[in-house]
């Protein structure tokens, strides 16, 4: 189907064929020069000592859960209102994910209170995920980590360029993962980047990145290295040069789309504030903009709402079933409904609007108007 105003865009210009053309005709395709400066100036743009591209956000996830030491035995608070890749990244590396529940329907970050409460004898750490692009409670969050000696791996995929005080998200805790898939706030299609404050961490990442390997073709081909060692079982987790090349210029330009999406955000709060039967969370924290939600009042309207503006070309979606929810989880853990029943509510009345930096202010009216005539 042919959205007339879709749920998200990509803003793609001249910059991206330019560097994507100057990949081309280097004749090299894979992780090599361009790869080391995306990771350089993305460490620059976070202010940390470095960073680790690798494939995607999953991979990010995966790759920090094992250097950080998931294992067999060991439990991982997480929570269930998130994308399943939070979870499935604690699975692949061993361990146990341990749900806990949001905060309220104003705010969908994790609870605080509800991790301290899960943590047991076999639990390792936790994860965040600062969703919508809002910071979770990281003070909070960072002092019960400390208390219980604990890792604290931020979930970033949603807050490129988002801030917890002074510090970027993502450079708080023992390590930050973030994702550049298509509908990110930065996007290199498929793609990911680790930060972490501690060398070893992404030295193990890095290592891991490629089948464990010690030196990569890049430095081979360039003479800087003859051989190489496998030092362990790793992964086929690299980032591409292309990939590289378009993540670098929309690097240059996630700023000023992160403050257009909150200035459209700004817009559907004013204007949805004169329609009774929606909210929308978060108040007025600060964050990047990654999703504008809406909560209905009565669960029964959900579904109507979205065929409603279906019907009239605008495209919605729902962030997300909760991942307890899931028949694996519910098998492989047995978690259960009713486990965590604030983000089982929400989902029953969640609503994902269109956001991104090229939508219009007339478009956000639109789909304003469309929902009031739903109403109405």
């Amino acid at each position: 189907m042919k959205w007339r105003i879709p749920l998200s865009d990509v803003h793609l210009g001249a910059e991206e064929a330019t560097a994507l053309q100057r990949v081309l005709q280097s004749g090299w395709l894979t992780l090599g020069p361009e790869v080391r400066s995306f990771e350089t100036e993305w460490a620059q743009f976070l202010e940390v000592a470095d960073a680790v591209a690798v494939s995607s956000g999953t991979a990010a996830l995966h790759l920090a859960s094992l250097a950080l030491g998931v294992g067999p035995g060991s439990e991982v608070i997480v929570p269930t209102l998130s994308f399943v890749a939070t979870a499935n990244a604690v699975v692949l590396a061993g361990g146990r994910p341990i749900f806990v529940d949001v905060r309220s329907e104003d705010d969908l970050t994790m609870d605080p209170e509800e991790v301290e409460a899960a943590i047991t004898s076999r639990t390792v750490g936790v994860v965040v995920m600062h969703y919508g692009g809002y910071p979770c409670d990281m003070d909070a969050l960072k002092r019960i980590c400390d208390q219980h000696g604990l890792f604290l791996m931020e979930d970033a995929a949603h807050a490129p360029g988002a801030k917890w005080g002074e510090r970027f998200l993502g450079s708080i805790g023992g390590a930050g993962c973030f994702s550049f898939f298509g509908n990110k706030n930065l996007t290199t299609g498929e793609g990911g980047m680790v930060v972490a404050p501690a060398p070893e961490i992404l030295e193990r990442v890095r290592l891991l990145r490629s089948h464990g390997m010690t030196s990569l073709s890049w430095e081979r081909a360039s003479g800087h290295a003859w051989d190489y060692e496998v030092l362990g079982v790793g992964f086929n987790y690299r980032l591409t040069e292309l990939a590289a090349a378009l993540g670098r210029v929309q690097l240059r330009k996630l700023e000023i789309n992160n403050r257009r999406r909150v200035e459209l955000l700004k817009k559907y709060r004013t204007d949805l504030s004169a329609i009774p039967e929606v909210k929308m969370p978060f108040g007025e924290k600060e964050g990047v903009g990654h999703l504008c939600v809406i909560v209905v009042e009565e669960e029964g309207a959900r579904d109507g709402l979205r065929r409603h503006l279906a019907e009239r070309g605008i495209q919605t979606s729902l962030h997300y079933p909760p991942i307890h929810l899931f028949k694996f989880y519910q098998e492989t853990f047995g978690t259960r409904r009713g486990d965590h029943p604030k983000a089982e509510d929400l989902h029953r009345r969640l609503i994902t609007l269109p956001l991104y930096p090229t939508l219009r202010e007339e478009q956000v009216e639109e789909i304003v108007e469309s929902i009031a005539h739903y109403f109405r």
